[in-house]
Formats: structure tokens, C-alpha cells, sequence
């Protein structure tokens, strides 16, 4: 069986608009704390207990450049997720087509019965 730690890890982080603003920015490349801590009106303290969350879910990492130490994504974790999200789509798809296909007769049905 699938261990779904990860994948409930990963979905717990994106639960947050916050979090989800920070993966956003760091689509585009990789920043530092404080510039992606600049658009939210929180603490610092506030903003690095997201970042930690974004961390132990393995969103984001952190390198070391100097005293910087710039984020960036790791879209591993974002992938499985899609994965796992576009098994589920596929199956209530064929749902949602069988249950299309059996209204349209229905509706068909009642056409040729007279009945509007």
C-alpha cells in the first residue's frame, strides 16, 4: 500500500493561499526569504513557520550562498500530487460521461414517447 504521508504532507501545505503565493513565486525562480516575505503583510517569524510547512512537505529547500540562503521549488512532491489527482480525474470522468450518455437517453426517450 501506498504510504500517503507525503502526499497528505503536500496536500496540507496547499491548503494555504500564503503557501500557495510562495510556490507560485518560486515557479518563477528562486528567492530569498525576504524578498518572498515582502508581499504579506505578517512577521517574519509568521511568514518562516509557512516556509517550515513548505519544507517538511519537500515543496521548497534551502541553499546556501554566502550569508543567503535563497528557496527554491522542488516540484517533485507537486507531481506525485498531480499524479495521484489525475487517477481520481480520469475515473469520475467515465463516471460523468456514462452519467451524460444514460440523462441524453432518458431525455430521448421521453421525445419519442409524446412527452416534452
Amino acid at each position: 500500500m501506498l504510504d500517503a504521508r507525503p502526499l497528505d504532507a503536500t496536500f496540507s501545505a496547499l491548503a494555504d493561499p500564503t503557501r500557495r503565493a510562495v510556490l507560485a513565486r518560486l515557479a518563477q525562480g528562486e528567492a530569498t526569504v525576504s524578498e518572498l516575505a515582502e508581499p504579506f503583510a505578517m512577521s517574519l517569524p509568521a511568514f518562516s513557520k509557512h516556509l517550515k510547512v513548505l519544507e517538511r512537505a519537500g515543496l521548497i529547500e534551502k541553499g546556501r550562498h554566502a550569508q543567503f540562503r535563497p528557496c527554491r521549488l522542488r516540484p517533485q512532491p507537486l507531481k506525485e500530487a498531480t499524479d495521484w489527482l489525475e487517477k481520481y480525474r480520469a475515473a469520475w470522468e467515465g463516471r460523468l460521461d456514462r452519467l451524460e450518455a444514460y440523462a441524453r437517453q432518458l431525455m430521448e426517450n421521453e421525445d419519442g414517447n409524446g412527452k416534452h
